[in-house]
């Protein structure tokens, strides 16, 4: 796609960058100490309260509301943080309308659920903000333990085994730490660099060496972690990215989503990243979701989501459903590309209806259309890289684990999106890692 009409379609600058700095700003901008204050007072202290069942780390809300109340908001954050340690990333990015606040007993037609995930944010903001110290490690237990992947999963596990008197070597096959929270994120949920923030304040317990650039498989191998350390705990997430398996998906202008959000992560000029007039993206999930909301922001004039199920089963919430059309995103649904053709500089995509069966498995229907764009993005999901997994089993081409985390290979834990069960958010890796992190404890000490 060597042509001149592919180059101008497909260009930096759309928007000038003050457009694009204002367009990049925060998603939720936090609360103020009175708006805090009236959020928390809505809430009813629910004695057996379904929103921290519905939590999937298990945190004391209305313990933590209730302090915010009191103006104690270094217990506030105690209380969320010895449960999350990234309760400040998950207050920006957890879907907290299926999750918490879908379970406030305020939630209901005539009435609206307390502003759980602001409140949050409002308590932990200003602890990592002041790098205020509220947990201390335990006595050395001289073990040593292996975190491969520096992401949710692995720097919660990596946080609790520190508390607990363990040393611990994080291993990152990228350049700094935050897996996808770093890279994965769209860049207007979260703002001033906190991602790197809340890693720095996550290491500064002590007992933890990160080794960045380092891969299981290419650097290392599961083998040398098992001789060298008293425990591996893998938080490798999924590394390789789902094909279209359509013809010509190799294009110039046929995108991974995933990689062009890092960059845009990356970049400290939003407006130099080239972005096209017309964009079509294809998947239903958070990322394709994040993509074409961002392609927008970043001034494309056209953006499409073709899904090929319908609304309720898109893994994007309906909150982010919203977020994409309130910012002129079409979504079509029951829609899926089987090919993609380049002539002239112009991508054409032909598109098919599907439906589903008497199983609830999609299947090819006989209408077709074609849709003219200048870029696609694939956001159809990841995969699992098994490179460098000897004596794990896998099922359903992700790691096998117990309630514990425990893989099937002795003295190795597993957890985040890696491990049958994922679920793709931060707050359930971290659970993850904290979880694992507890039974690795156990054994070290008891065996």
């Amino acid at each position: 796609m060597n042509s001149k009409k592919a180059i101008d379609n497909i260009r930096a600058g759309r928007l000038d960058k003050v457009a694009i700095d204002k367009n990049f700003s925060d998603l939720h901008p936090p609360l103020s100490r009175s708006e805090a204050l009236i959020a928390a007072d809505r809430c009813y202290f629910c004695y057996d309260a379904p929103c921290t069942t519905a939590c999937p780390t298990g945190i004391d809300i209305p313990g933590f509301i209730q302090k915010i109340r009191s103006d104690n908001l270094r217990g506030s954050a105690h209380t969320i943080l010895r449960e999350n340690i990234m309760g400040g990333m998950c207050a920006r990015v957890c879907p907290t309308e299926i999750l918490c606040e879908d379970a406030c007993v305020r939630n209901t037609h005539e009435d609206q659920p307390v502003a759980i995930g602001l409140l949050q944010r409002y308590a932990t903001d200003p602890i990592l903000e002041n790098r205020t110290p509220l947990f201390e490690r335990a006595a050395p237990s001289g073990k040593r333990v292996a975190v491969v992947g520096a992401g949710p999963a692995g720097l919660s596990c990596a946080h609790r085994l520190a508390m607990l008197g363990h040393d611990v070597v994080i291993y990152s096959r990228d350049s700094k730490a935050g897996g996808l929270n770093e890279f994965g994120i769209a860049a207007y949920k979260t703002v001033d660099n906190f991602a790197q923030r809340e890693v720095d304040y996550i290491l500064s317990i002590g007992g933890i060496e990160l080794r960045n650039n380092v891969a299981l498989g290419t650097d290392l191998t599961l083998d040398e972690l098992c001789e060298q350390y008293d425990a591996v705990f893998l938080g490798i997430g999924l590394g390789a990215v789902n094909e279209l398996g359509i013809t010509d998906e190799d294009l110039v202008g046929v995108e991974n989503a995933i990689d062009y959000i890092a960059a845009l992560r990356q970049a400290t000029d939003k407006s130099t990243l080239p972005v096209a007039r017309r964009v079509l993206v294809v998947g239903g999930g958070m990322t394709a979701i994040d993509i074409a909301v961002q392609s927008k922001r970043l001034g494309a004039e056209q953006v499409t989501i073709a899904y090929r199920r319908g609304p309720e089963e898109m893994g994007a919430s309906k909150f982010e459903q919203q977020l994409a059309q309130t910012n002129g995103v079409s979504i079509r649904h029951w829609l899926t590309p089987t090919a993609i053709h380049e002539e002239d500089g112009e991508i054409t995509v032909e598109l098919t209806r599907t439906k589903q069966d008497a199983q609830g498995r999609v299947e090819m229907g006989d209408e077709t259309e074609v849709l003219q764009v200048d870029m696609v993005f694939k956001a159809i999901g990841q995969r699992l890289v098994d490179n460098g997994l000897a004596g794990l089993k896998l099922q359903r081409g992700r790691i096998l684990v117990d309630d514990t985390q425990a893989t099937t290979r002795d003295r190795v834990w597993a957890g985040g999106d890696c491990v049958v069960g994922g679920e793709d958010l931060t707050v359930s890796a971290v659970q993850h890692g904290k979880v694992a992190a507890i039974a690795i404890d156990r054994r070290l000490r008891h065996g």
